[in-house]
C-alpha cells in the first residue's frame, strides 16, 4: 500500500500585477511556494524582486490579481543588511526564541518541587500530578530540554562561537544582519524569506548554511546573486523579466540552461511564423487585383486575421562589457611577499607571511572574516612595507569594495573624464556604456547611483586604470549576475596578474588559478584552483580527524594497560562491570514501572477513586525511594 503525503500550498501569486503610477514593475504573475520547497528568485537590479517581496510579505498589495496565503502561516524576513537593535547579548536574544519552551521546564521544576511538598495521596497531589504529566507532554513535544543545544548549534555555526556574551547594539551592521539570520533560523518559520542572506558570511559559515538549510522543514524563498549558494541551495528558479514572471525546474545551473531552451525553441516558433505571414502577405500582395485569384486571395487574408500572432521572445539587454588591458607586462615576480608582519588596532592578522606572485597568475585570497584578507590587499597596494616587493613595471590597478576613491559630487561623467582629461567626449561616453551606464546615468551625480551603477562606475574607472596588476577586494557586490558573468569573462581573459578577495565562490572558481587561504596568522597557498582547494581543505579536515581518532585510541590503550596490569585488578574490573550493569538493569526496571504508575494517576477511574488511588501512590513513592538509592549507588561506582 502507497503512502501519500499532502504537499500544500503556502502562499500564491494568482495573475498579480504592480506599478508605482505609470511605470508598470509587472504583470500576470502566477506562481505558488509551497511546503519545504527551495526556490530562488533572480533578475536584474532593478526588475522588481523587492517590490515581489514585499507583495508577499502584505506590504505591498496587488493593483490586480491576488497573493493568496495560507491560514496562520508563519513567515521569516530577513532583509538585505536587516539586522536589529537591542541591548541583550548575543546569548540572551537566542534564548529569547523560546521564552514557552524555558517557560514551561521553568514551570515543571517548579511543579515538582510543590508537589514533593504535598500530603502523599490528596486531591492536591493528585491534581498537581495531572498538571505535571500535561506539562511533560508539552515540553517533550518543544524538545524543550535541548532549547540551548540548538542555539549553540546555530550561534557556532554561523559564527558567533565567541560572541554568547557581546551585547548586540555594540556589533557592527553586518554582524547584525547575519544575527538576524541566526534568529530567523531557530525561529524556524513555515516560510523563510531571506534577501541575499549570504553576505556578510565567509567560506566556511556559507557551507554550514547550505547544509542547515537543506535540511530545514519549512520552505525557503530566496533572493541571492551567489550562484554556487542557488546551485546547493533550490531547486526551483523564479525569474524576473520583461515585466514578467517565469518559473523554471531546477537550480541556477539548470536554469540557465533551460532558458537558454525556452528561447531558441521560442524564436524559432516565432522566425517560422513570421515567414509564413510573409509568404501569405506576399501571395495577397500579388492576387488580390487580379479577378482569377481574387479569391484565393481573401481566403489568405482571411488565414492571416485568424492567426494568433506569436510574442517575439525577449532578448535581455546586453550585460556591461568589461575589458581589461594594459601597455607593458611586468617582471617574472609580480609581487614577492617576505617574513611579513601585518595587524591592526593591536591584533596581529599575519606573522612572517610567505607569498609569491608570478606575472599572468590569478590568485584568489580567502580566509575568515577579519583574517586580514582586505588588509593584505591595501598593503600592497599602498607600498611602503619592507616584506612585501613589487616586480618590475608592475602597474597596479585597485578596485576597493566600499568604492572611496570615487567623488560624490562629480557627475558620472566627470568621474571618469576628470581622470583621463585626454579622451573625447565620445570616448567617455563609450566607456561608460560599455560598463553598463545608460546615456541617463553619465548625468547623474555619484552620490545619487544606486550600488549597483556605482560598482559599474567604479570597475569603469578601473579598467581605465590600464595596470597590469589588478588587485580587486570584492568586485562582485552589489552586480547583477550578468554583470558578474561579464566581468569573470573579461578577468579570464585577461593576460596579466590578478589578486582578489571574493565571497562568491562561483566567481572564485571561474577566475581563480591558485587559492591563497589566511588562517591562524599564517598565509597558505593551494594549488589547482577553488576546486583544488576544497580538495586539499577536505583532505586535511579528514587527516585531522584521523590524527585525533588515533590519539584517542591510543589514550584508551594506555587507559586500559594501566587498568589490567594484574590478574586482581582485571578480576575487580570485571566485577565492577557486572554490578554497574547490573544496576543499570534495575534502574531501567524501575523508571519503567514509575512511568506506568505516573499513567495511572492520569486515569480518571484510578484518579477519582481514593480506594484505588492510595496504593498506586505508595507503590509510586516506594518506587522513586528505590529509584534514589540506585542512582546515589550508581553514581558512586562511575566515580
Amino acid at each position: 500500500m502507497c503512502a501519500y503525503r499532502f504537499i500544500y500550498m503556502l502562499v500564491s501569486f494568482s495573475s498579480v500585477g504592480f506599478g508605482y503610477g505609470d511605470n508598470l514593475i509587472f504583470s500576470q504573475v502566477a506562481f505558488a511556494l509551497n511546503e519545504g520547497e527551495r526556490v530562488g528568485l533572480v533578475g536584474e537590479n532593478g526588475a522588481g524582486k523587492t517590490t515581489l517581496i514585499k507583495l508577499l510579505l502584505g506590504q505591498l498589495y496587488a493593483d490586480e490579481g491576488e497573493v493568496i496565503k495560507k491560514n496562520g502561516i508563519k513567515i521569516g524576513y530577513l532583509e538585505q543588511n536587516g539586522g536589529y537593535e537591542s541591548g541583550n547579548t548575543v546569548y540572551g536574544e537566542m534564548r529569547e526564541v523560546f521564552k514557552e519552551e524555558l517557560a514551561a521546564v521553568e514551570k515543571l521544576s517548579a511543579l515538582s518541587a510543590e508537589l514533593a511538598l504535598c500530603e502523599y495521596g490528596g486531591r492536591e497531589y493528585a491534581a498537581l500530578a495531572a498538571k505535571i504529566e500535561a506539562l511533560q507532554k508539552f515540553v517533550a513535544s518543544r524538545d524543550c530540554y535541548n532549547v540551548d543545544v540548538k542555539i549553540k548549534t546555530v550561534l557556532n555555526g554561523m559564527g558567533f562561537s565567541d560572541f554568547y556574551d557581546r551585547v548586540i547594539d555594540t556589533m557592527s551592521g553586518g554582524e547584525k544582519t547575519r544575527l538576524k539570520l541566526a534568529r530567523l533560523l531557530l525561529e524556524s518559520p513555515d516560510l523563510l524569506v531571506l534577501d541575499e542572506p549570504t553576505n556578510h558570511l565567509d567560506v566556511n559559515t556559507l557551507y554550514w548554511l547550505e547544509d542547515y538549510l537543506a535540511a530545514y522543514k519549512g520552505a525557503v524563498f530566496v533572493v541571492s546573486h551567489d550562484r554556487y549558494f542557488l546551485d546547493r541551495v533550490v531547486g526551483k528558479t523564479v525569474e524576473i523579466e520583461n515585466k514578467r514572471v517565469n518559473l523554471y525546474s531546477g537550480n541556477y545551473s539548470k536554469y540557465k540552461i533551460l532558458k537558454a531552451e525556452r528561447y531558441e525553441r521560442a524564436l524559432k516558433e516565432w522566425e517560422k511564423q513570421q515567414e509564413e505571414i510573409k509568404k501569405l502577405q506576399t501571395y495577397v500582395d500579388k492576387n488580390i487585383v487580379r479577378a482569377t485569384t481574387a479569391r484565393s486571395a481573401q481566403s489568405r487574408v482571411k488565414q492571416l486575421e485568424r492567426m494568433e500572432l506569436l510574442e517575439k521572445p525577449f532578448l535581455p539587454p546586453r550585460p556591461p562589457k568589461f575589458n581589461f588591458t594594459f601597455e607593458n607586462n611586468c617582471a617574472k615576480e609580480a609581487v614577492t611577499i617576505s617574513g611579513l608582519n601585518l595587524e591592526i588596532g593591536g591584533k596581529r592578522l599575519i606573522s612572517g607571511g610567505q607569498l609569491q606572485v608570478m606575472c599572468g597568475e590569478k590568485v584568489a585570497v580567502l580566509g575568515e572574516n577579519g583574517a586580514g584578507k582586505s588588509t593584505l590587499l591595501r598593503a600592497i597596494v599602498n607600498g611602503g612595507n619592507c616584506a612585501i616587493t613589487l616586480g618590475r613595471y608592475a602597474a597596479i590597478a585597485y578596485y576597493d569594495q566600499e568604492m572611496a576613491n570615487l567623488n560624490g559630487e562629480n557627475t558620472v561623467m566627470q568621474e571618469l573624464w576628470e581622470r583621463h582629461v585626454s579622451y573625447s567626449l565620445t570616448e567617455v561616453r563609450s566607456s561608460l556604456a560599455r560598463c553598463g551606464l545608460s546615456e541617463e546615468d553619465v548625468d547623474k551625480k555619484v552620490s545619487s547611483l544606486s550600488g549597483g551603477e556605482r560598482a559599474k562606475l567604479a570597475l569603469c574607472v578601473f579598467e581605465n586604470s590600464r595596470g597590469n596588476l589588478l588587485i580587486l577586494d570584492e568586485p562582485t557586490n552589489h552586480l547583477d549576475l550578468p554583470a558578474r558573468e561579464s566581468l569573470e569573462e573579461a578577468l579570464k581573459a585577461f593576460e596579466g596578474t590578478v589578486i582578489f578577495v571574493s565571497h562568491d565562490r562561483y566567481f572564485t572558481e571561474a577566475v581563480a588559478d591558485r587559492v591563497v587561504e589566511i588562517s591562524e596568522g599564517r598565509i597558505n597557498s593551494y594549488g589547482g584552483g577553488y576546486e583544488g582547494y576544497k580538495r586539499e581543505k577536505e583532505k586535511l579536515a579528514e587527516e585531522k580527524r584521523r590524527s585525533e581518532e588515533e590519539e584517542r585510541r591510543r589514550e584508551r590503550n594506555a587507559d586500559r594497560e594501566k587498568s589490567f596490569r594484574s590478574k586482581e585488578d582485571r578480576g575487580r574490573e570485571a566485577r565492577l562491570k557486572a554490578e554497574i550493569k547490573s544496576i543499570e538493569a534495575d534502574i531501567s526496571l524501575n523508571e519503567a514501572l514509575e512511568e506506568r504508575l505516573n499513567n495511572s494517576l492520569a486515569d480518571p477511574a484510578i484518579a477519582g477513586d481514593y480506594t484505588k488511588l492510595c496504593p498506586v501512590l505508595e507503590e509510586l513513592k516506594a518506587v522513586k525511594e528505590k529509584l534514589e538509592t540506585l542512582y546515589e549507588r550508581y553514581g558512586g561506582l562511575l566515580d
